[in-house]
């Protein structure tokens, strides 16, 4: 009998997916662990247009988009994701033996996309308390034994919370005119003072990574955005699929947009902002917490005494959290989604159970 997997590519053979909250899993009944919101609102959806195909890229969403964070449309690709946005960057810059710089611990999905796609991978030191500057990231471009055309930049950090600073982002810009630097927003609503989006002007080789997923509370949409250069936008067209945006997502992202979705995302970012800094001072309370980081966006990062154990506990109740224990530097930290209120009261009812005992 033939060995099916020996028929793939090599680098399928040895691929190690990216592994998402859903594709882990875990049995409960709180899923605090993949960022999401809470709730969603509701929205309303017309079938009858089902029987044709959609636009490349719907006019509405693209332009709601554009108007919301003050661009042109056409600086504007929206994709099932902004996942496909990684993918579509990397699949149309990067040569086999070309490649990315990331600085982890990060998001996962920029190196399974460059392994993907036959690109090579680097890596960018960050500092012992995690932050990261234009000194190390120009390190691993100057170090690299390959051509580095694309490096990845996730602001607001995940799962770390932290911001890059724009000063050092210009910094790089400015040095590095033939490398694109990837900024990816997914959680700026949450900190919107800190976006790049003004960058775009004056630098070319910026490039920014939005979604509905988070702030917009819509990641069972899948819909995600690129901005930057119209050139780069033209370049990412001539890769991706003829309709990546299926009509029902477009006519909620289209009521996302609009002026009354983006007010109620903005009511929905202040409450979960006021509930994670509430959340983070109780949390502070409990001896079997050493440290509970920084955050700039809807969630927590927290270093317990015995994050393993903590998280095997939790999850016996019930609550399903992330768990980050194989990364370097953060075997004791659990990273904690702002749910509703009451289910951040039952993870502290669990949590101050366990410190008392």
């Amino acid at each position: 009998m033939v060995d099916l997997n020996k028929l793939a590519c090599e680098h399928v053979q040895n691929l190690v997916p990216y592994q998402s909250a859903r594709r882990i899993g875990g049995h409960g009944h709180t899923f605090l662990n993949a960022n999401e919101s809470p709730k969603s609102e509701f929205y309303i959806f017309n079938s009858t247009t089902l029987n044709r195909y959609p636009d490349c890229q719907p006019f509405e969403v693209t332009q709601g988009m554009a108007d919301y964070v003050g661009l042109a449309r056409d600086q504007v690709l929206v994709s099932r994701g902004s996942d496909e946005g990684i993918g579509l960057l990397v699949r149309t810059f990067c040569e086999p033996n070309e490649g990315i710089v990331v600085a982890p611990p990060t998001y996962g999905m920029y190196e399974i996309a460059a392994q993907t796609n036959r690109a090579q991978v680097t890596y960018a030191k960050r500092h012992d308390d995690f932050t990261l500057d234009a000194e190390a990231i120009a390190a691993a471009i100057d170090n690299s034994p390959f051509k580095v055309k694309l490096v990845f930049i996730d602001s607001p950090a995940n799962p770390l919370g932290l911001l890059f600073d724009q000063s050092e982002l210009v910094k790089l810009l400015n040095k590095y005119e033939d490398v694109l630097f990837v900024m990816d927003e997914a959680y700026i609503e949450f900190s919107p003072e800190h976006t790049c989006v003004p960058l775009l002007k004056d630098h070319q080789n910026l490039v920014i990574l939005r979604t509905l997923s988070k702030a917009f509370a819509l990641a069972g949409i899948r819909c995600g955005f690129t901005l930057a250069h119209r050139d780069i936008i033209n370049l990412l067209l001539k890769v991706i699929d003829p309709y990546p945006i299926c009509d029902p997502v477009a006519q909620i992202a289209r009521q996302a947009l609009a002026k009354g979705g983006i007010e109620m995302m903005r009511e929905r970012v202040a409450k979960c902002v006021e509930l994670r800094e509430n959340f983070r001072g109780h949390l502070e309370q409990l001896p079997i917490v050493t440290r509970v980081f920084p955050s700039n966006a809807n969630y927590l990062l927290v270093e317990f005494k015995d994050g393993p154990a903590i998280f095997e506990r939790m999850l016996q109740k019930g609550i399903v959290l992330r768990s980050f224990a194989s990364k370097k530097g953060l075997e004791n930290t659990i990273r904690i989604s702002i749910g509703s209120p009451e289910e951040l009261d039952e993870v502290m009812r669990v949590l101050t159970a366990i410190a008392a005992e």
